[in-house]
């Protein structure tokens, strides 16, 4: 009898917000008070879908990481003075991206740099959220990594 190959499968929690551009995941990731949700909040007024907040769930599936919203928060934001606020959603999206929020991010990366999510390599960039230009950035970072 022939044996049955079930697909490679790993998961990983992240802390920090997901959203969708162009049908591809960014993670966005730092501490409490950073700036995830709100930067989130900003894509998503610039066309992207939100896929979680507070925790993501990150899937290694036939070589490829997925992020999806926990089942208790798939569909909500927090919005910092306005409370949970509950909007539309994706799920099971490719993860194209993983923004690490600093202070400080280097002006110029010195070299492209990766974080191993779920057995999964993802290209990282460093940046500051509450600039006003970090959704922009993000979006351009976005296409570069999908080119």
């Amino acid at each position: 009898m022939p044996e049955v190959r079930l697909p490679e499968v790993s998961s990983e929690t992240v802390h920090g917000a997901c959203v969708a551009i162009g049908g591809q995941a960014v993670l966005i990731e730092g501490r409490s008070g950073e700036g995830k949700s709100d930067l989130a909040l900003r894509l998503i007024d610039r066309g992207a879908v939100l896929v979680a907040d507070s925790q993501v769930i990150c899937q290694r599936q036939d070589g490829k990481l997925l992020a999806s919203a926990p089942t208790h928060l798939a569909g909500r934001i927090e919005v910092r003075g306005l409370g949970i606020i509950e909007m539309p959603s994706v799920e099971r999206i490719p993860v194209d991206l993983l923004i690490v929020i600093l202070d400080a991010p280097p002006r110029f990366p010195e070299d492209t740099r990766t974080r191993r999510i779920a057995g999964v390599d993802v290209p990282v960039l460093a940046l500051a959220a509450l600039e006003p230009s970090a959704p922009i950035k993000v979006e351009l970072a976005v296409k570069q990594a999908t080119r």
